[in-house]
């Protein structure tokens, strides 16, 4: 991720948390509290609305630097080429290895991990406990249940260009699919296209933006240097999310049922 591209992200956290900022003018050598109306409460927002896009921990011992935008910039970049050179960090970004646990907004908990061929019943009963909406929204045609061929598609994956995660909740000592995301390299590209659905009763709980944040960091890990999806133009929830992701919205005069979201990773 260059610093262009952290600036862009680190510039649409500050709109979010401010509105009335005025990006085209800010000087970004110049002290931002003088600029933008934040207070304590808000910086420690951006603070962890950076960690949630970019999967960036910034130390409290950083956070007397974070003066200006152009520090900021730096910072993150910084603390990303830290993590990135981590050992640890290439295990635990290895798709097949990938293991994670996820305290949400609303204070439920998952885990998320690589699908598995296992998990086919779990797959087909996620997708037939969507609602009609759901369902259309994420295969754009209308559908009950999953054929066996898309089922087979969808968890026999080889974590290597096609790559798919699940969220699980525990019930009763029970695994219970109630997200995914996954994606699939384009042949001979570095581009791959991403999907996600979320089980009704989890939307708005947070799932889907750690479920894209876990599968942009592993995408980025493996090489990926553009991330891309198709949207419904009706899909107004999707879009404002993709956009909330840093994707841009391309629409194609010849199909106006579907946006084209595009991400640099």
């Amino acid at each position: 991720m260059d610093l262009n591209e952290i600036r862009v992200a680190v510039l649409e956290m500050l709109k979010s948390i401010a509105p009335e900022m005025d990006a085209d003018n800010l000087k970004p050598d110049q002290p931002l509290r003088r600029q933008v109306d934040l207070d304590s409460m808000d910086w420690l927002n951006v603070i962890a609305g950076l960690h949630e896009k970019l999967q960036v921990d910034i130390p409290e011992s950083d956070y007397g630097r974070l003066t200006t935008l152009d520090a900021i910039v730096t910072c993150v970049a910084s603390n990303l080429a830290a993590r990135d050179a981590r050992p640890e960090h290439a295990a635990a970004t290895d798709p097949a290895r990938f293991a994670r646990t996820h305290q949400l907004l609303d204070g439920r908990q998952v885990s998320v991990r690589p699908i598995r061929k296992e998990d086919a019943q779990l797959e087909a009963d996620f997708v037939r406990h969507l609602s009609r909406e759901s369902r259309y929204d994420r295969f754009m045609v209308s559908m009950n249940e999953l054929s066996p061929s898309k089922l087979k598609y969808l968890t026999e994956v080889d974590s290597d260009h096609h790559v798919a995660l699940v969220a699980m909740e525990n019930r009763d000592g029970k695994e219970v699919e109630v997200g995914v995301s996954r994606y699939v390299i384009a042949p001979g590209t570095t581009c791959c296209e991403f999907a996600i659905a979320v089980d009704d009763a989890w939307h708005g709980s947070g799932l889907a933006g750690a479920l894209m944040g876990d599968l942009i960091e592993i995408a980025r890990a493996r090489g990926v240097t553009e991330m891309e999806g198709f949207v419904l133009a009706v899909n107004h929830r999707m879009l404002k999310f993709a956009r909330q992701l840093g994707f841009t919205q391309h629409r194609d005069p010849e199909d106006r049922d579907t946006v084209h979201v595009v991400r640099m990773l």
